[in-house]
């Protein structure tokens, strides 16, 4: 066995880290579930809130338009999902679209529709001679990042028209800041990725990015907490004081 195989071998006898990949009708939901599974996830493909809130990472996939996309997560109440994860400090991983709706607006064909709000910014159509960027690319990552620990060099499949084409947060100490990796297609710079506490996205598609892929989504589950293999009484309490945080948040902001 070579070394690279070895590195994608489970080392650990642990039990798999629980992931709900959401459900909302995203068409690539099926190979984010098999990526998933192939790098050592227990995966349920589900929009049931409790479900969705108990597990230990939750994944947001998406592909298409910004619009339909943002629609179909607010339609099943994924947004409120993804806000009370947050809350309470517990993963999200958002791939493409799902990377894209994090920012507070997309502008499509002219039509400006509004995102998740968990960054500022806004997704643009790629400025290059060539549209959509499809194919392998690689990437910059900056330095701490541990979503890609081990595969810096490495090329990731893209396929894409839109994308962050700037980072507009600002800092907010004593909170580290967002480490975000970057691409250029064409001479056009975007984000690739994001790592931003709890909450991390990438614009290219792990499920589809062979061996890297496996690597960055088993990286990325490594840091998951165990919520699953708790006492259910204990679990309660997490999504509970999420919910509370939430609706504290969101009753300042009324």
């Amino acid at each position: 066995m070579s070394g690279s195989e070895n590195s994608l071998t489970p080392q650990s006898d642990a039990p798999a880290p629980r992931v709900v990949v959401l459900d909302h009708g995203s068409g690539n939901v099926r190979s984010a579930v098999r990526a998933l599974e192939a790098a050592g996830a227990d995966v349920e493909l589900t929009a049931d809130r409790d479900r969705a809130l108990g597990a230990d990472g939750l994944v947001v996939p998406g592909v298409g338009a910004f619009a339909a996309t943002a629609a179909q997560i607010r339609a099943v109440g994924g947004d409120r999902i993804i806000e009370r994860r947050l809350a309470g400090g517990l993963p999200v991983l958002g791939i493409c679209v799902g990377l894209q709706v994090m920012f507070a607006a997309g502008t499509e064909h002219g039509e400006r529709a509004a995102g998740l709000d968990q960054w500022p910014g806004e997704i643009t159509r790629l400025e290059a001679d060539v549209v959509p960027h499809m194919g392998w690319n690689t990437v910059e990552a900056p330095q701490g990042s541990r979503l890609f620990a081990g595969i810096e060099d490495e090329r990731f499949y893209f396929v894409h028209s839109y994308a962050a084409r700037a980072w507009e947060f600002e800092s907010q100490p004593p909170l580290p800041d967002p480490l975000v990796t970057w691409s250029d297609h064409g001479g056009d710079r975007f984000v690739a990725a994001v790592e931003n506490g709890a909450l991390t996205a990438t614009q290219f598609h792990p499920e589809k990015s062979g061996g890297a892929g496996t690597r960055l989504l088993r990286n990325w589950l490594a840091g998951l907490p165990r919520l699953s293999t708790r006492p259910a009484a204990a679990a309660e309490a997490d999504a509970g004081a999420a919910d509370a945080e939430a609706d504290a948040d969101a009753g300042a902001a009324s």
